[in-house]
């Protein structure tokens, strides 16, 4: 989400973006001889792609007409949207459905490439995707996106430590400090909390979740509001981890994912933020940690609630596609119930549907999944806006001087909110 693509994202296609969302049947070119040819444009899957061919070829024996092709780019995010920017903007129809970062929904459809896609599902079967994806794939209350498997950001502890000295998990930021400050005084050699505070998307993921667990937003009725007491204690309190509480190391500040996962993993703290892909890794045979560990919901402020940021990835149907008929059909296929739990306990997808949540096979193959539901249910997306893209840019250094010492949480703020002001009077 750096390049210069991304940058004048939020810019490009304005104008043309009005013609495009004003909706219309979708006109299929004439069929060619021969099946129609459909090409699914998506991130690496990591592990085996095997069973996602599989999932297509099952839908291409129940649409015997039309043939559908995967091709994968990279799995940085970060290049994916280099790729889809570029071809999008120039109008390319060389691929037909493809996957979007949940934060890229609204900047895609006002420039004009993305096609409306509410009118596929019943509102029965809207109700049943978790709320924080339905927003998500939102522009002007209108659907142009399908979500199609989530995360959320967790907690997760050492229970063997916690239960050792008296401690339940914690529910409230206060008692994490109080609990990993209780530990560190007769474990050596460890760590009190690790999280992700390089200045990257990730940073932007853990301070937003501690804004929202104090009460505190960024836009409120379409204005900025990050500039606010709430938000201000909540990225001091941040700061504080490191320098006051001292529960967590300076190290954080350059953390991302992988840092604090290996760390923990190699049993080096109590407590860690991460996503929930990292629970597989460390229950892997001959983890240190295997069967050592628990999840629960991020703590909250007193007074306020976990605010768990919204990750995961939605389906989008190319508005410049030929076959668009066609495609949408690809597309109900990839966001189905059985799809989603094919690719749940083959891949290891977290589904948006949630009455997935309560099926017996998911359960057994993925104990973890059920004690997820309630983290998803509260998972809160960043900023739904189509320049979302450009305030990342600017929050991005801004949260990482305040944690770093360099700017104090009100100045960092106040820069903030008047750059987002800018950006925002765009609008």
């Amino acid at each position: 989400m750096k390049s210069t693509a991304t940058i004048r994202i939020g810019m490009i296609g304005i104008v043309s973006s009005l013609i495009f969302l004003t909706g219309c049947s979708p006109q299929s070119s004439p069929p060619p001889e021969g099946p129609v040819r459909l090409v699914l444009k998506l991130g690496k899957i990591f592990g085996d792609p095997g069973p996602l061919r599989r999932l297509l070829d099952q839908f291409e024996k129940e649409n015997p007409g039309i043939r559908v092709r995967e091709e994968m780019l990279p799995s940085s995010s970060d290049e994916q949207h280099q790729f889809y920017a570029t071809n999008l903007e120039a109008g390319s129809s060389d691929f037909d459905v493809f996957s979007l970062d949940v934060i890229w929904v609204p900047s895609f459809a006002r420039a004009g490439w993305l096609r409306e896609v509410g009118h596929l599902l019943p509102a029965a079967e809207r109700e049943d995707f978790f709320p924080g994806p339905v927003e998500a794939v939102q522009y002007w209350d209108r659907w142009f996106a399908l979500p199609w498997y989530i995360d959320a950001g967790l907690l997760y502890y050492r229970k063997g430590l916690l239960e050792k000295y008296g401690f339940r998990p914690p529910r409230t930021w206060p008692e994490l400090v109080q609990a990993a400050q209780a530990v560190l005084r007769k474990e050596k050699g460890i760590y009190g909390f690790l999280w992700q505070g390089k200045q990257y998307e990730g940073l932007v993921c853990n301070v937003l979740e501690y804004m929202g667990s104090n009460g505190g937003r960024v836009f409120q009725k379409g204005r900025a509001v990050i500039d606010s007491p709430e938000n201000q204690e909540a990225l001091g309190f941040m700061r504080d981890l490191i320098v006051k509480y001292r529960v967590s190391p300076p190290l954080v500040t350059s953390a991302v994912e992988e840092t604090a996962r290996n760390i923990f993993g190699n049993g080096g703290a109590l407590f860690m933020r991460n996503w929930p892909y990292a629970w597989g890794l460390l229950q892997r045979e001959g983890s240190p940690v295997r069967g050592k560990i628990g999840i629960a919901p991020l703590p909250f402020f007193p007074g306020g609630r976990s605010a768990p940021t919204l990750g995961g990835w939605q389906l989008g149907l190319n508005r410049h596609s030929r076959y668009p008929r066609e495609a949408e059909k690809l597309l109900i296929f990839l966001a189905s119930s059985p799809s989603q739990k094919f690719l749940a306990l083959s891949v290891g997808y977290h589904p948006t549907r949630k009455s997935l949540y309560r099926d017996k096979d998911l359960a057994e193959a993925q104990p973890l999944l059920p004690r997820l539901y309630g983290i998803f249910m509260e998972a809160i997306p960043r900023p739904v806006t189509p320049y979302y893209l450009m305030i990342t840019q600017v929050l991005q250094p801004e949260f990482s001087a305040a944690l770093s010492g360099i700017k104090s949480p009100g100045r960092a703020l106040r820069s903030a909110h008047k750059q987002v002001e800018h950006i925002m009077g765009a609008e």
